[in-house]
């Protein structure tokens, strides 16, 4: 009797298990490059958010119409082009190991990485601004960091890309991208240190006391500080780090873009103004900011 294997061989490749999968697009595309499990794990809460963002446009549109904030207001409508660039992003995993592709897929990358690190770093210099600043003030403050340190950071970005052919967004390459890596996580997880620790500091005054922003950092601060690891370990051709790499990876493009809508926009596009003045009073108070010495 011939063999399972001898039979399986003279078959043609169109009815082979990979072409049943999809090579020839019949769904073969979610599980291609990293495998059905990481790429589902980043499409579902990216396709999840981006309908409740529309589930939510008509009673956000009028919120941020009427409000008062012009960071809010920028805030929300950079999320919106943000989550769709993301979420494109998510839904086009394979072509990271495309040959074929390798050029649109940095360039969609670029743009992804660089939109998700504008929202950070203009999270970042509204926090540093404390209390003192507001309206269009803040909102000038704000964006003009966030363009020039986004601006740099993408302008090395693409020099590496186009200029050195460096595949910077290729897990998968020999470990000549790790050295940006890891200055550009070290940079993030030192900043994000400094502002976990001026919250338990006696300098946590002239930040903004929302417990949701300190829990914020903290997570922030987790992530980027594992990142920096897993960068480090990849670097050295740990195969540990790579898997650490690409499960910060899932989190990020998972889970970044609904904490900064909680944390930052959720309140202000869902609550009326006088239960939210009660809720930041409330949260102040547990914060201990209005603590007094009667002595």
């Amino acid at each position: 009797m011939r063999s399972v294997e001898s039979i399986v061989a003279e078959l043609p490749p169109s009815s082979s298990a990979t072409a049943a999968v999809g090579e020839d697009g019949g769904g073969g595309w979610l599980v291609e490059c990293h495998g059905l499990w990481h790429n589902v794990l980043m499409i579902v809460p990216s396709v999840l958010f981006v309908l409740y963002l529309a589930s939510q446009a008509k009673r956000s549109f009028s919120k941020v119409s009427n409000g008062r904030s012009h960071v809010v207001a920028a805030l929300y409508a950079i999320l919106w082009l943000v989550s769709i660039f993301n979420l494109a992003w998510c839904l086009l995993q394979a072509w990271e190991c495309a040959p074929g592709k390798q050029f649109v897929w940095s360039v969609i990358s670029l743009f992804t990485t660089s939109g998700m690190l504008f929202l950070e770093v203009s999270l970042i210099a509204f926090l540093l601004q404390g209390n003192h600043a507001s309206g269009r003030e803040a909102l000038t403050q704000t964006f003009l960091i966030s363009t020039l340190v986004v601006g740099l950071d993408t302008f090395l970005k693409g020099i590496y890309l186009f200029g050195f052919g460096i595949q910077l967004f290729d897990a998968s390459t020999n470990g000549s991208q790790w050295a940006l890596w890891v200055v550009h996580k070290l940079l993030l997880t030192g900043v994000y240190g400094l502002i976990f620790f001026m919250y338990r500091s006696r300098w946590r005054e002239r930040l903004p006391a929302r417990p949701a922003f300190q829990n914020y950092i903290s997570i922030m601060f987790c992530l980027n500080a594992t990142a920096l690891i897993a960068c480090a370990l990849a670097a050295h051709g740990a195969g540990f780090g790579l898997w650490l790499y690409n499960i910060t990876i899932i989190c990020y493009h998972a889970m970044y873009l609904p904490l900064l809508y909680v944390t930052f926009l959720a309140d202000f596009l869902q609550e009326d103004d006088l239960h939210l003045e009660n809720v930041y009073y409330s949260e102040m108070k547990d914060a201990g900011f209005f603590d007094v010495d009667w002595e």
